[in-house]
């Protein structure tokens, strides 16, 4: 929040205090480090010769040589101290006007080239705090330095933040409201973004791009064009199917750079994202935009999977599915403290709730004194699906079940479905009841396989390989094919890149390599 407000001197102190805590001895040896840095006599060097250079033209100015504190050697990401960083020292440069902060980095550039573009200018583009200032990076004695040169009103702002401006004009600027707003809404939304992943964010350096009109959207350094996307607008991002960078088109998890102009690409409808898409985005709001996303999928899933396991234990139980239907079963889903019928399906289709009892309320309830069938035994309901969403389904490593295979087990949780083998072997060690899992069954034909898939053929003559390669079914899109190990006896093994397109032409596909006599490795690829 320091941060976010511009507070950066209440930041530092946060965070030294933090940090001399959580590394007690480490922090005494690198605040010894930073005592050592603030009077080295190169960088007292560089500001006796600028101040004379400033003298000479006429300016100013107040020169001042800063020591950055613990706070820059923390690496949030690895939660380490470190020994070192890049730029230990910065150099600020107070000056009596705007004017006067460009004529001076003039000066400075003439006397120490600028590392190529880090020149950065937060006067004509403030940040959304309301600060100020010119940036410059210097390599000087193979040690990188950065200018900061500003007025003394900016500096005066830089220490107070958007505080400032909001005690003076009783309003706070509207980038900056903006941007609280977002991280206000993520934080009481239903995000799975921790507390952690929040402060490790707004911890980052950021990066400007540009909207085709020129407007800037201020990003998180390593943004991705999702991130861009959700920044200009929720639904934009959700339909965002790829995207303009300059004159080049490009992915959505194109990583953007500094001063690039994006055009967002959308679709009619909400793309279906990977899950490997979340860990590259690095906005907050992108990442909870997407996980939201990712648990609506989830719902519909549960939903489906919780529905199906009850109409079918109905039916075993001799009850008429049509009790669904009756007026009666808005008091059975209050019993369990739920709004609707749909919630209930969701409960059972995440293993929330079990078929017992509800089959129960509904024996004692709707049903109640009416004949039925004894509680069935040995056959588990079955779940058809159509889609290998990698967001609701988890093939297990344990046992790599195949969704080309019949006699697939699927374990309902809050994450969708856990498919295994009927033959896993941790299986044994899970104890559940008939009612507690389902048996997956895939509609090959129409199930769409959108990833690349690599099948591993181990011990085959190069000959032979390229002989059943050569008739494999139509359907197999070749892509590459890879030799794994040196030939050994005219025997080698070989890793197969290849595409296809239904679940139907995959069964084919290693139908085909299985007739051949090969001896092969296969793990899906979702």
């Amino acid at each position: 929040l320091a941060r976010m407000m511009g507070l950066f001197n209440m930041k530092r102190e946060l965070y030294n205090l933090a940090l001399i805590h959580k590394f007690p001895r480490q922090s005494q040896k690198v605040a010894a480090r930073i005592r050592q840095a603030a009077a080295n006599p190169t960088a007292l060097a560089i500001r006796d010769r600028l101040r004379a250079a400033l003298e000479r033209a006429w300016i100013t100015s107040d020169i001042e040589i800063r020591a950055r504190g613990l706070s820059a050697y923390y690496d949030p990401a690895r939660q380490v101290l470190l020994r070192d960083i890049e730029l230990p020292v910065q150099i600020i440069v107070v000056v009596e006007s705007v004017q006067a902060c460009y004529n001076a980095l003039g000066i400075i550039n003439s006397l120490y080239p600028p590392i190529p573009r880090t020149i950065r200018d937060f006067i004509a583009n403030p940040k959304p705090t309301g600060y100020q200032s010119l940036h410059a990076k210097a390599n000087i004695g193979g040690r990188t330095y950065l200018f900061k040169i500003r007025t003394l009103e900016m500096l005066r702002a830089a220490r107070s933040g958007v505080v400032r401006e909001w005690l003076a004009t009783g309003k706070m600027p509207s980038g900056f409201e903006q941007e609280i707003r977002e991280q206000l809404y993520i934080f009481g939304s239903e995000s799975d973004l921790s507390y952690r992943e929040m402060i490790q964010a707004s911890g980052r350096s950021e990066i400007y791009t540009y909207t085709p009109a020129g407007d800037r959207v201020c990003l998180p350094k390593g943004s991705i064009v999702l991130d861009f996307a959700f920044k200009i607008h929720t639904d934009i991002g959700r339909r965002c199917s790829a995207a303009m960078v300059g004159t080049r088109r490009v992915g959505p998890d194109h990583v953007l750079a500094d001063g690039d102009t994006v055009t967002v690409l959308t679709g009619e409808r909400e793309v279906r994202f990977h899950p490997s898409v979340l860990k590259r985005c690095q906005s907050p709001r992108a990442r909870a935009e997407i996980n939201r996303l990712f648990r609506h999928r989830i719902e519909n899933l549960s939903r489906r999977v919780g529905e199906a396991m009850l109409r079918q234990e109905l039916r075993r139980y001799g009850i008429p599915r049509e009790v669904l239907d009756r007026p009666e079963i808005g008091q059975l889903v209050a019993v369990f403290g739920l709004a609707d019928l749909d919630a209930l399906y969701r409960e059972l289709g995440k293993g929330r709730r079990r078929l017992p009892e509800v089959i129960y309320e509904i024996r004692s309830g709707i049903w109640t004194g009416k004949q039925i069938l004894p509680p069935p035994t040995g056959a588990l309901n079955q779940v058809h699906l159509a889609s290998l969403d990698p967001v609701s389904i988890k093939l297990s490593r344990c046992c790599n079940p195949l969704p080309t295979e019949h006699g697939l087990l699927g374990f309902p949780n809050e994450r969708g479905l856990s498919i295994h083998r009927k033959d896993c072997q941790r299986l044994a060690d899970l104890k559940f009841q008939r009612e507690d899992v389902v048996e997956v069954r895939w509609h090959c034909k129409q199930t769409v396989v959108e990833q690349e898939q690599s099948l591993v053929v181990l011990g085959a003559p190069r000959q032979r390989l390229m002989m059943v390669l050569g008739t494999a079914p139509a359907a197999m899109r070749l892509r590459d094919v890879t030799l794994l190990s040196r030939p050994e006896d005219q025997r080698a093994d070989w890793e197969i890149h290849f595409q296809v397109a239904t679940l139907a032409d995959l069964r084919s596909v290693l139908h085909h390599v299985d007739q051949a006599g090969l001896q092969w490795e296969f793990v899906i690829e979702l």
